[in-house]
């Protein structure tokens, strides 16, 4: 099994590679056909190695020794077991897919080489995230996909906008992965060792308070990684790269690696529920936060990055409340759903000239019906509707929630619950019905391309069937390794009232917004002047709050230090010497004449200064001499 498992992790390695060798050639298909080839192969290897975990296997290899340096020694070591091959099959599945529907969406760009070559660099990088046997083999991973995506944000590298976006996610991700690298670093001091087989079995013997800062460290840095409040201002800023980038960073890969992180460190977490409930709250005030947000917003694919965001804050609950599997379930579910509701959000752009206002479409089931229905079933499958995905998942925390207790939480939750299902139809009836508004502006939209419509068509599949087909298979599987508790409402009645009541709530959110957006809209309708619209529609002012009180203050330290410092101190010392060493060689070059009396001349004075100085070290060794005797 380990040649499917080095299969898996480096298919994606040698497709980054081979687009790379025509980054700045003009477009080739080839490339992009290769790319997507070698992601398949990268699935196939993961669906053979999830046979052999589900038949109770794992697959552990030492690949060389990475680190050796006294105690400290880091292989570079992999393991393929119930947790890391969930990730795999996710992410092999979804960048497969992306691949594929990149091909048609990248058709006419310059970069197209070049775009292949990043995306299945971030692949590769995400592989080594859940594949590695250690936190620092995972914080390698954890790097990688930072700077893919810093690279794949800012892609379009000609607009200002796309270059701020992917500065500001990687500097903001930056700022959790310190607090990161402290957690790690804490691990090695107290247990010296930093394999996870070896950490999970000794970190029951130390105090309470360290384990406590462990896992407020590592979750800091999942903070980040996952746009957790109040680091989560890059991920709408991060809809300025390609629209498959978003499909698969941040819906189904980059934006889960911190839950992952703490599904994986779940014997830490384990020992600290105090810090798993923090975790739960966060997630839950995040959830409800986002939708919040999306439900005013005016650009179709920041809707769909404020609901990534929300999703995130009920796996957090998941996570945070030990329910790990739930967590991870709810994980896999949502990235087929998201991915497909981003690349049918990619289809409508390449459809209406890459306007992204949904006041500004309408009607668009005339000419987009697969487009249409597809992204019908991932808004239903997001909204949790029964039977599908969604259904099993998202509505599987809400029952975690109130098993534990946590009715705050619940009621969060299941009011999210209801935003979720208004925006999202709120978004399709805006773009698919209604009058046609996109007439005014001379657009004649076409559907995608036929081959992008079948790529679609498994996450389409997918988000139907996750919940009925995978989750008793899945939870057989995953609970050989995480915590097996099952969460039921015992009381059959309860149960029934909780379930029914929270489909009839989404759908009565469902019908009033296809009845406030599905019919006739202006073309013209501008942002509500009302405070609390405003305040939605402008993030809280958080991005204003973050600009005023450290993006300015620091713009004008460095102005400081540039004028100040820089230029008056460095830079004038710095050409001060040069100009020194410049006035001399203009004063003594005249010595070089070609004359040769002159010449000797200097000889002589030059022989002179040498016996001088001869003299005065020869005088001066021997006083000090005497003295010492």
């Amino acid at each position: 099994m380990e040649i499917y498992l080095y299969i898996a992790l480096f298919a994606p390695l040698a497709g980054s590679l081979f687009s790379a060798l025509f980054g700045a050639s003009p477009k080739t298909s080839v490339t992009g056909m290769v790319a997507s080839g070698l992601l398949f192969v990268s699935f196939m290897s993961s669906v053979v190695l999830l046979n052999y975990v589900m038949a109770g296997h794992t697959v552990h290899v030492e690949m060389m020794t990475w680190i050796a340096a006294g105690d400290f020694y880091v292989p570079f070591g992999f393991v393929v077991d119930q947790v890391s091959v969930v990730m795999m099959m996710v992410v092999s599945v979804v960048s497969t897919i992306v691949h594929i529907y990149s091909i048609g969406y990248m058709d006419h760009d310059k970069g197209f080489n070049r775009f292949f070559s990043y995306l299945s660099a971030f692949v590769f990088s995400m592989m080594i995230l859940v594949m590695s046997d250690n936190f620092l083999g995972l914080f390698i991973g954890w790097e990688g996909v930072g700077l893919c995506s810093w690279l794949l944000i800012g892609f379009w590298y000609h607009k200002e906008s796309a270059t701020w976006a992917a500065n500001e996610a990687f500097i903001m991700n930056r700022i959790a992965d310190l607090a990161m690298l402290v957690g790690i670093f804490m691990i090695y001091w107290n247990i010296g060792s930093l394999q996870y087989d070896v950490v999970f079995a000794e970190i029951s013997n130390l105090s309470i308070p360290i384990v406590t800062w462990i896992g407020i460290f590592l979750f800091v840095g999942a903070m980040g990684k996952s746009a957790q409040f109040p680091l989560h201002t890059w991920l709408a800023d991060a809809m300025e790269g390609p629209t498959p980038v978003s499909a698969l960073i941040h819906a189904a890969t980059m934006v889960t690696a911190g839950v992952y992180l703490v599904v994986r460190a779940n014997p830490i977490y384990g020992l600290i529920p105090e810090v798993g409930v923090a975790i739960a709250s966060l997630g839950a005030f995040v959830a409800m936060f986002a939708a919040t947000m999306a439900l005013v917003n005016r650009d179709m694919k920041r809707i769909v990055a404020y609901s990534t965001l929300s999703q995130l804050g009920y796996m957090f609950v998941a996570a945070g409340l030990g329910a790990y599997w739930v967590a991870l379930f709810h994980l896999m579910a949502h990235a087929f759903f998201k991915a497909l509701l981003f690349l049918g959000a990619g289809n409508v752009m390449h459809a209406m000239h890459d306007e992204l206002d949904p006041f500004k479409m309408g009607g668009l089931k005339k000419s987009m019906k697969v487009t249409w229905i597809l992204m019908t079933l991932a808004s239903v499958a997001l909204a949790g509707i029964y039977p599908l995905a969604g259904f099993f998942s998202k509505d599987l925390i809400l029952e975690v929630a109130f098993v534990e207790q946590h009715y705050v939480l619940y009621t969060v939750l299941l009011l999210t619950a209801g935003l979720t299902a208004f925006y999202s139809f709120r978004l399709v009836a805006l773009i698919f019905h209604g009058n046609e508004r996109h007439l005014k502006y001379g657009i004649h939209p076409h559907e995608a391309y036929t081959f992008m419509l079948y790529a679609m068509a498994p996450l389409a599949v997918l988000a139907v069937i996750a919940g009925m087909v995978f989750k008793t298979p899945y939870y057989e599987m995953v609970t050989q390794l995480l915590p097996a508790i099952e969460y039921h409402v015992h009381n059959h009645t309860t149960f029934w009232i909780m379930t029914i009541g929270t489909q009839l709530f989404v759908i009565a959110a469902i019908a009033f917004a296809y009845k406030k957006y599905a019919k006739a809209v202006r073309v013209d309708v501008k942002v509500e002047s009302g405070f609390f619209y405003q305040l939605l529609y402008n993030q809280y002012y958080i991005p204003k709050i973050y600009d005023e009180v450290f993006t300015k203050p620091y713009r004008e330290l460095s102005k400081v230090a540039w004028k100040q410092i820089d230029l008056k101190i460095v830079d004038a010392t710095v050409d001060g010497i040069a100009n020194v060493i410049y006035r001399t060689g203009e004063k003594t070059h005249t010595m070089q004449n070609g004359n040769l009396s002159s010449m000797l001349r200097w000889m002589v004075v030059g022989l002179v200064v040498l016996l001088v100085l001869a003299i005065a070290f020869t005088v001066g060794y021997n006083a000090v001499t005497m003295r010492a005797m």
